[in-house]
Formats: structure tokens, C-alpha cells, sequence
């Protein structure tokens, strides 16, 4: 059941979310709220996995 949250949340993570990956995005650069949204991609997608 868990998995399968996750899963649909990495789905309307790919589709809702921008891609900093795609934009040759900066860490070094990104502002707290480009962090935050890369960290809740991360968080969602390794779970997802799992």
C-alpha cells in the first residue's frame, strides 16, 4: 500500500514539478524553495524504489 502511494505521488511529481535537472540547474545557485522541491523528488523517488 505504501509503495504504491508513493508511486502515484512520483507520477504527479513528473508531471507537476519542473525538472532542475533538464534546466542544467546549479545547486550551488538554487534558491530554498529549488532545494526544497528537489529534496521532495528525492524523498519521493527513493521510496518509490524501495
Amino acid at each position: 500500500m505504501k509503495k504504491q502511494l508513493f508511486k502515484g505521488l512520483a507520477k504527479m511529481n513528473k508531471l507537476l514539478l519542473p525538472s532542475f535537472s533538464k534546466q542544467q540547474l546549479d545547486l550551488s545557485k538554487a534558491n530554498k524553495l529549488q532545494l526544497a522541491i528537489i529534496g521532495w523528488r528525492a524523498y519521493i523517488t527513493k521510496n518509490a524504489l524501495n
